[in-house]
């Protein structure tokens, strides 16, 4: 499984970026996807999921803002109305499959999934 982010970039704040994140060797159709963040010194963070079936969560400080989305082999994040707090690296991430040898699957946390290599979003004041 590969997943390589971009669409990162500098904007300034109200501004808007658009994420992508293309995914070879993974089933999008089985379990979910998601973005996480990190901004400098802070904790890494769950900004937004999106599950099998389409259902999305989203952080608080992000809800109203950001939109996640998935199309074929490619998830999305389009950030609007950018605050500075937003500037962070951006990190994809998907859910492990196991499969069984029974014919069945189960899908991990997402956190302990699969990650790209991060792509930085600046927002300036």
């Amino acid at each position: 499984v590969q997943l390589v982010e971009s669409g990162g970039g500098s904007v300034q704040a109200g501004g808007s970026l658009k994420l992508s994140c293309a995914a070879s060797g993974y089933s999008f159709s089985r379990c979910g996807m998601g973005w996480y963040r990190q901004p400098p010194g802070q904790e890494r963070e769950l900004v937004s999921r999106i599950s099998r079936d389409g259902t999305t969560t989203y952080g608080d400080s992000v809800k109203g803002r950001f939109t996640i989305s998935q199309e074929q082999n490619t998830l999305y994040l389009q950030m609007n109305s950018l605050k500075t707090e937003d500037t962070a690296v951006y990190y994809c991430a998907a859910e492990a499959i196991t499969y069984y040898r029974t014919g069945g699957y189960a899908c991990g946390a997402l956190a302990t999934g699969y990650w790209g290599q991060g792509i930085q979003v600046t927002v300036s004041s």
